[in-house]
């Protein structure tokens, strides 16, 4: 795990940790170790969800109406005891709490980064095999699911596999164990 790497005097190193602020890098790797999820994966999904910015308050581009660290939806943010509004209005840090929140039922679960990211985009993918078809073109009755996700289906295949989507995050990944990020 790339988080044996450590700043002297400081907490481990970890993917995007020089582009967030120490209190959100200690929040992150608090859930983490209660998740038991590497936080470099949960790093590199949120940095994908969110344009690299981590960003609290920015809005879903696909027009979904999704908001935050990992993109919840509204619906999302009910379950959770919460709104988008509230949400975009929050810390980064204080938006942490509930990514761990949403995060607690896969506790234990999540050991690659496939399955961090389809917790957040397809959470019925996790633990499949990683050519499971996620939105399919042809699909009548939920059609819009690969409108939305087009921009995943790397080969133009008509067919987002979990192995194409979670592709562009481990590109996240790889850009932020690099040395401009990583720390």
């Amino acid at each position: 795990m790339a988080t044996a790497a450590t700043l002297a005097g400081s907490s481990p190193a970890i993917a995007w940790g020089k582009k967030v602020s120490v209190d959100f890098k200690a929040e992150v790797l608090a859930i983490c170790a209660e998740l038991q999820v590497d936080p470099n994966h949960l790093m590199a999904c949120m940095a994908f969800e969110s344009g690299e910015s981590f960003s609290p308050a920015i809005v879903n581009a696909a027009g979904s109406h999704a908001v935050g660290l990992i993109q919840f939806m509204p619906a999302t943010a009910l379950a959770l005891g919460t709104t988008v509004e509230d949400l975009a209005q929050m810390s980064a840090v204080r938006q942490l709490e509930f990514v761990r929140r949403y995060f607690l039922p896969k506790r234990g679960m999540l050991k690659t980064l496939s399955d961090v990211y389809m917790t957040i985009l397809f959470p019925v993918a996790v633990g499949k095999p990683e050519d499971t078809p996620l939105f399919r073109k042809d699909d009548a009755v939920h059609s819009q699911r690969y409108i939305q996700n087009r921009g995943l289906d790397l080969n133009s295949d008509g067919v987002v596999t979990k192995a194409e989507a979670a592709l562009k995050v481990k590109q996240k990944l790889d850009k932020g164990l690099g040395p401009s990020f990583f720390g």
